[in-house]
């Protein structure tokens, strides 16, 4: 139990740390440091090095948390908080899939024909998506962790 329990939070320390690093430091330094053509060009590299480690993440954490879900008896076994962690967990995931299948595929696309405002209509859509997933992401750690003892 205590290696999926690592494996897991290994994956939300990555994915969640990831996306607050991200969001709240590289965002505003880039905007404030870089003109349009490079800083899409910055985001589009940075997507490509930190994506492949989401979703391995994202492969800890269903593993890691159905390994740990049918180690305590199933989910009928479950406390409220972790059904809550569960589906907060596969909504980011969605929310992820639509960043990278569609919007991230935008901007690629658009970075690659030059076509700067169209890239950074396609960044603003990923930044709000991020911006949801992170405090989706926080709130679920607050879930799991507070609702041992109130839910």
């Amino acid at each position: 139990m205590q290696f999926w329990l690592l494996l897991h939070l290994l994956g939300v320390i990555v994915w969640v740390g990831g996306m607050f690093f991200a969001y709240m430091a590289l965002r505003p330094a880039a905007a404030q440091l870089l003109d349009p053509p490079p800083r899409l060009k910055l985001w589009r590299g940075v997507f490509a090095k930190f994506f492949p480690w989401v979703w391995l993440s994202i492969v800890f954490i269903l593993s890691s948390g159905f390994a740990m879900i049918f180690a305590m008896g199933g989910f009928k076994a479950l406390p409220v908080s972790v059904h809550a962690m569960l589906g907060l967990g596969l909504l980011m995931m969605l929310i992820f899939a639509h960043v990278f299948f569609a919007a991230y595929g935008k901007l690629k696309r658009h970075v690659t024909a030059e076509d700067w405002p169209a890239a950074g209509a396609a960044l603003a859509q990923i930044r709000m998506l991020v911006g949801i997933n992170l405090s989706l992401g926080l709130v679920t750690v607050g879930v799991v962790t507070l609702g041992r003892t109130i839910l």
